[in-house]
């Protein structure tokens, strides 16, 4: 005799392929949940990052902003170093610079009676270029004579297309700067010659040979004793 199995009646048997469809719609269902799932975890990743993008770029700003009035800042502050200067490093250009004017000035009493001075106001601008910062690109001994012979002969040119007056003042300096950005020798000194001349009236007196006299030749004298200051500036300390 066979046995008989007996199940309940609320028990359904499905023929395999009801099962297999019926698998079929639950893991297309899965995927489906699976995928807006990752669809939303993507979006949050998106939302994230832009968020983080965003944060940056509002530091960087801020960095900007706060380097920029750092910088401005620093501009009304002294130099930054790790130490004050030593005594030798102050008295040597001091001393540079009294030999230059007393010197000028004995050649000034020998020159007296033609009535030319060498005695001029960027001299001593110079002297501060050369004695100060002997490194810096304006003490150049290529950029002093350049700038000193150029400008001095612009100003003579323009008092003498121009006449005196603000118009040639203007032009002067102007074609100045020009021409010490030109030919590279930017010396700031030089830029005031056009307008010494323009201004002073014993001066037209020399014409074109004020570019000679006495700004380059008066830079002669102070670049033989920027030797000797740079010399005792680094030998002779104290």
């Amino acid at each position: 005799m066979s046995a008989q199995v007996h199940l309940p009646n609320h028990c359904i048997f499905l023929p395999p392929t009801s099962l297999h469809t019926f698998s079929v719609l639950n893991s297309s269902r899965e995927n489906k949940v699976l995928g807006l799932g990752r669809s939303f975890l993507g979006l949050n990743e998106r939302i994230l990052l832009a968020n983080k993008r965003v944060i940056k770029r509002k530091k960087d700003c801020l960095g900007v902003i706060a380097s920029a009035g750092g910088a401005v800042w620093d501009g009304w502050m002294p130099e930054k170093t790790s130490k004050a200067p030593p005594l030798s490093d102050i008295f040597w250009p001091s001393a540079g610079a009294f030999a230059v004017m007393a010197m000028l000035g004995k050649i000034d009493q020998i020159l007296a009676p033609k009535g030319i001075s060498m005695t001029i106001a960027p001299l001593g601008a110079v002297c501060a270029v050369l004695f100060a910062t002997p490194s810096s690109p304006g003490a150049r001994k290529y950029n002093i004579f350049i700038a000193q012979i150029g400008c001095a002969a612009i100003g003579v040119l323009a008092f003498t297309i121009l006449g005196p007056g603000w118009l040639a003042r203007s032009a002067a300096l102007s074609a100045a700067m020009a021409f010490m950005i030109f030919t590279r020798s930017v010396h700031p000194p030089a830029a005031s010659l056009p307008l010494l001349f323009i201004d002073g009236a014993k001066l037209h007196q020399l014409n074109y040979w004020y570019a000679l006299f006495p700004g380059a030749a008066g830079c002669i004298l102070l670049c033989l004793l920027q030797e000797i200051v740079c010399y005792l500036k680094e030998n002779v300390k104290f």
